[in-house]
C-alpha cells in the first residue's frame, strides 16, 4: 500500500507584526528561540547583544537557547538577568550596543512568551528592517556553518546607571511628601522601586511605597499583571483607600506601561495621563513637540495649546511613535494604551518615567490628581475605546464614513477614519479604526464639555455598527 507523504509545515507563527509572541510549547519553544537566535544573528549582524527575560518561569529557558543560537554565530551576549523590556532598551543605548531582545509575553496568558528585538540605538527592528528575513531564515534553517570562534556570555548588572538615568527626569527638591501604592504584579518592576527607594532615601526625598503583590513570582499568584482587565484593579484600589495614599500605580508584565489611580482608588483613563505628562514637559520647556496617537486627542491639544506648545499626531503604534518622534525630535509622545515613549530615553517607551513625572508634577501643583483629572473629565468627556466583533471591519468603516461625512468639519484617515462636528454649539468627534490582527472595530468618541451629546453621539454610531456586529 503507497502512502502520501506527510507535509510538515515550517512556518513560525510566533512572529507578529512588529514583535515574536506565541503559545508555549507549539509556537514558543526553546529550539525556536534558539533558531531565531541563529537567524538574528545572521540578518542583524551585531557583534554584542544584550539580552533579559521577564518574570514567567519559561523566559529564562527561551533567553538561554537564544542566547546560544547568537553565540553560535559568534555574537558574544550580555544577559541583564531578569528585567523589563524598557531595562533592554537602556542597556541597548547606554552601552551603544548592537543590539537587544527582551524574553516576554507582557500582559498575555501565563501559557504564553515571546520576544521584542531592537537594533543600535534601539530603535525596533520590524517587517521593515530585518523581522520578516528573520523568520524566513529561523523557517528554513538555511544557517550558515557556526562559528569557529564562538561567541561570549556575560552576565551584567545596569540597575544602578538605569536608576541615574530615571531620577534625571525630575528635580528631586520638587517633591514634597507623598505616599504611593506601588503595584508590581509579581513582575520585575518591584526590583526597580527597590532600587529607586535607596535612591531616594539617600537624597532625603519624600516619598513612601506601600508595596502590593511586590515579590518576584513567575506563578503569578495574584494573576498576571495586566491593569486593564477591570478585575486585575481591585487590589490597587483597595490599598490606596487602606493606607490613604496620594497615588496608586500598577504595571504590566515586562512594566513598559505604567495605570494610575487616584487618592480615591479610582483608575485613570490613560489619554488623561498623556495630557498630564505633556503639561509637564510643557512647564519645563515650551518649545517642546507633543507627540499623541488620532484615537482620542481634544484634551492633548488644549493642553499643549495652553503653554504654547506643538502637538503633533501620528499614526497609533509604537513603530509609528518612535519614528515620527525621531524625525521630529520630539520631547514626548503619548498612546492612550498607556505606552509613553521619552526622547532622551532613544525615543522609546518606559513605565516607570511617567510616574517619577507625575508625582513631581503633583507635588508642584499641590492639588490632588482626582481633581486635575476632573475637570480634563468634565472639559473633554470620552467614550473610552470600545471594541466590537465585526464580520466585515472595512465595510462598516466605510458605512459609517458615508453617513456622517457630509455633516463632518473634518475628516482625518491618518488612522481609521477620524471625524470632527462643530455648529449650534454641539462639538464632537471620534475616531473608529479595525484591529490588524483582530476582526474587530475600535471606537472612541468625545465631545467638548457634554456628556450627554456624547453618550447620544456613542450610541448612534453603535447603532449603525450594530448591522455587522459578529455573534
Amino acid at each position: 500500500m503507497s502512502h502520501k507523504p506527510i507535509l510538515i509545515s515550517n512556518e513560525l507563527t510566533c512572529f507578529k507584526s512588529y514583535d515574536i509572541r506565541g503559545k508555549l510549547d507549539t509556537e514558543v519553544t526553546p529550539d525556536i528561540a534558539y533558531r531565531i537566535g541563529r537567524a538574528f544573528a545572521e540578518i542583524i549582524n551585531p557583534k554584542t547583544v544584550v539580552l533579559g527575560g521577564d518574570a514567567r518561569l519559561s523566559s529564562e529557558p527561551l533567553k538561554q537557547a537564544l542566547a546560544k543560537g547568537l553565540m553560535d554565530v559568534g555574537v558574544n551576549v550580555l544577559d541583564l538577568g531578569m528585567t523589563g523590556t524598557e531595562e533592554i532598551y537602556f542597556a541597548t543605548f547606554h552601552l551603544r550596543l548592537d543590539a537587544g531582545i527582551q524574553v516576554t509575553a507582557s500582559h498575555n496568558p501565563i501559557d504564553y512568551n515571546g520576544m521584542k528585538l531592537v537594533g543600535k540605538e534601539a530603535k525596533p527592528i520590524g517587517p521593515n528592517n530585518g523581522l520578516l528575513k528573520i523568520r524566513a531564515l529561523a523557517e528554513s534553517q538555511a544557517f550558515l556553518p557556526k562559528a569557529t570562534l564562538i561567541g561570549t556570555y556575560k552576565r551584567l548588572n545596569l540597575m544602578t546607571d538605569y536608576v541615574i538615568h530615571l531620577m534625571s527626569y525630575i528635580h528631586p527638591q520638587n517633591i514634597k511628601p507623598i505616599k504611593i501604592v506601588v503595584n508590581a504584579g509579581n513582575g520585575p518592576a518591584g526590583q526597580v522601586i527597590d532600587a529607586l527607594e535607596s535612591q531616594f532615601k539617600s537624597l532625603n526625598v519624600p516619598i513612601a511605597f506601600i508595596k502590593i503583590h511586590h515579590q518576584i513570582d513567575g506563578h503569578f499568584p495574584n494573576g498576571i499583571p495586566n491593569p486593564l482587565l477591570p478585575e486585575n484593579r481591585q487590589a490597587t484600589h483597595q490599598a490606596v483607600l487602606e493606607y490613604g495614599a496620594d497615588l496608586g500605580i500598577a504595571w504590566d508584565g515586562d512594566f513598559d506601561r505604567c495605570f494610575f489611580f487616584d487618592e480615591h482608588g479610582q483608575f485613570i483613563e490613560s489619554y488623561y495621563i498623556v495630557g498630564l505628562l505633556a503639561e509637564a514637559f510643557l512647564q519645563k520647556d515650551p518649545t517642546a513637540k507633543i507627540i499623541h496617537d488620532p484615537r482620542l486627542i481634544w484634551n492633548t491639544l488644549d493642553i499643549s495649546q495652553k503653554f504654547k506648545g506643538t502637538a503633533l499626531q501620528c499614526k497609533t503604534g509604537h513603530v509609528f511613535i518612535k519614528q515620527r518622534m525621531r524625525q521630529e525630535e520630539a520631547t514626548y509622545g503619548g498612546e492612550m494604551s498607556a505606552h509613553h515613549y521619552f526622547r532622551d530615553f532613544a525615543y522609546c517607551d518606559s513605565g516607570m518615567i511617567p510616574w517619577l513625572l507625575i508625582s513631581e508634577l503633583l507635588s508642584i501643583r499641590q492639588i490632588p490628581l482626582s481633581k486635575i483629572i476632573a475637570s480634563a473629565i468634565q472639559a473633554f468627556p470620552t467614550s473610552g475605546e470600545i471594541n466590537i466583533a465585526i464580520n466585515n471591519p472595512t465595510e462598516a468603516i466605510n458605512r459609517v464614513k458615508t453617513h456622517y461625512q457630509a455633516q463632518a468639519s473634518k475628516i482625518d484617515t491618518c488612522d481609521g477614519i477620524s471625524l470632527e462636528f462643530t455648529g449650534d454649539q454641539k462639538e464632537w468627534r471620534f475616531n473608529l479604526r479595525h484591529s490588524n490582527t483582530e476582526p474587530l472595530v475600535r471606537l472612541n468618541v468625545e465631545s467638548k464639555g457634554d456628556p450627554q451629546l456624547l453618550k447620544q453621539k456613542t450610541n448612534e454610531v453603535m447603532a449603525l455598527l450594530i448591522k455587522y456586529k459578529s455573534d
